[in-house]
């Protein structure tokens, strides 16, 4: 009885794109697990860009990081 949670920025995952996802999953354990899908649980959590972090950094601010500076 698999559970699989999936944390993502709240950044515009559609319904669509979330059934995707939870559908792939679900795909992925099925074939190289052979779970069963009917007990395969995914859960997704959508978490705010400011509560997550990467690298020490708020995510906006690593991603600006990576983008480097801008010209204006």
């Amino acid at each position: 009885m698999p559970y699989v949670n999936l944390k993502i920025t709240r950044e515009g995952a559609t319904a669509a794109k979330k059934a995707e996802l939870i559908a792939g999953v679900t795909d992925l354990l099925v074939r190289v697990l052979n779970k069963s899908p009917a007990t395969t649980f995914v859960v997704i959590d959508e978490v705010e860009t400011e509560d997550w972090g990467v690298g020490g950094l708020p995510v906006l601010d690593y991603r600006a990081r990576l983008a480097g500076p801008t010209t204006g």
